[in-house]
């Protein structure tokens, strides 16, 4: 049976023990140490995220706390902090916004991105993805994986492949042959007990479900049968479906080294108030809301907004207002390390403004 696959450019951003990374990030005493996040090893709560120092004794996500205390008695055990990991999830995010608006999240540590054509006319997914996983680490001091194929399955089982701090291309003349030698445990989609189920029927590899013809797969598995004689073919057609169309437009940066000088922090918003107005008048946008981002050398976040009677995209008036907000903060008292502006209750009043907005922004 031949299957027509659309071919597309398809990446899947995996964060690397996510919560136990921000955790360590934060905490600088258990960097290079066992964390678990989760509950107490001494109640009925389950692993959360556990670090690489953890899994190396086995420990991983949804297994029971009491559990990953035995498997690792020196682990440090650390409460959840979603507050943290939501707002680096969402810095994350905008990284994702600057290339595509063509984003799924799965999570808050992972995503699919289809950047068959994406806002910087990069002509490389590979070269997206590295760009990505670069901001990512500048801008959180955190790591990712990357994955990239022509399709979403392929690119997550790929962004699995070289963890942590990987980033692994499956193109399509390479696919069949990477599939084939796949344990059937990696591949996306095989649970535990399918897995269980697949060794006794001699299924270990891709090479040995591609044997089974999709009738017998059917029997066996089900409606989910289908979808693996597909995929071990690498058919996959599905679209990355975004859950959001964006309504704001913003820029930020975070610096090589901290900055304490007012005046240095004043230009720097001149020029940041500049470009943004310049790519507003370009998709014709203006906003009402004006918000900044400031995030300190201990990477404590504030925010300070004010909205105006009227939509706006002129450099100075943006400019001006930014500088009245950041006196609303600690900056030039405290060094910072990241500044960002950005307008939103965006004018949508007219179609084609709309429609470029969902394009674009």
């Amino acid at each position: 049976m031949n299957f027509e696959q659309e071919i597309r450019k398809i990446i899947h951003i995996d964060m690397d023990a996510f919560f136990a990374a921000v955790e360590q990030r934060d905490n600088p005493e258990l960097r290079g140490k066992p964390v678990i996040v989760g509950g107490s090893p001494n109640g009925r709560g389950v692993v959360s995220t556990a670090s690489y120092e953890a899994r190396k004794y086995g420990v991983h996500s949804a297994m029971p706390c009491s559990q990953a205390a035995r498997l690792c008695p020196h682990g440090i055990f650390v409460k959840s902090n979603f507050k943290a990991y939501k707002e680096a999830s969402e810095i994350v995010r905008e990284i994702f916004y600057e290339y595509t608006d063509l984003v799924e999240p799965l999570s808050l540590d992972e995503a699919y991105l289809d950047v068959t054509e994406n806002f910087k006319g990069v002509p490389s997914a590979t070269l997206v993805a590295k760009e990505i996983l670069q901001k990512i680490t500048e801008r959180t001091q955190l790591t990712a994986s990357a994955g990239v194929s022509y399709c979403k399955f392929l690119a997550k089982v790929a962004s699995d492949y070289q963890k942590p701090n990987g980033l692994t291309l499956i193109p399509p003349e390479k696919a069949e042959a990477f599939l084939e030698e796949l344990p059937i445990k990696k591949f996306f989609g095989v649970g535990k007990a399918t897995q269980k189920k697949m060794h006794a029927l001699g299924i270990k590899t891709g090479a040995d479900l591609k044997e089974w013809s999709e009738i017998d797969l059917v029997k066996a598995f089900g409606k989910s049968g289908r979808y693996y004689y597909r995929i071990v073919r690498g058919v996959d057609n599905r679209e990355v479906k975004p859950h959001r169309i964006r309504k704001s437009y913003g820029k930020e940066r975070t610096f090589s080294e901290d900055m304490g000088d007012l005046d240095w922090i004043h230009n720097y918003f001149d020029e940041l108030s500049q470009s943004i107005s310049e790519g507003m008048k370009k998709i014709n946008a203006a906003g009402k809301t004006i918000t900044i981002k400031v995030r300190y050398k201990n990477f404590d976040t504030v925010t300070r907004s004010l909205s105006l009677s009227h939509h706006t995209n002129d450099a100075n008036e943006i400019a001006n207002i930014s500088k009245q907000l950041l006196e609303q903060t600690d900056a030039g008292n405290r060094e910072v390390r990241l500044l960002g502006i950005s307008l939103s209750n965006l004018n949508l009043n007219e179609n084609h403004f709309y429609e470029q907005l969902e394009l674009r922004l």
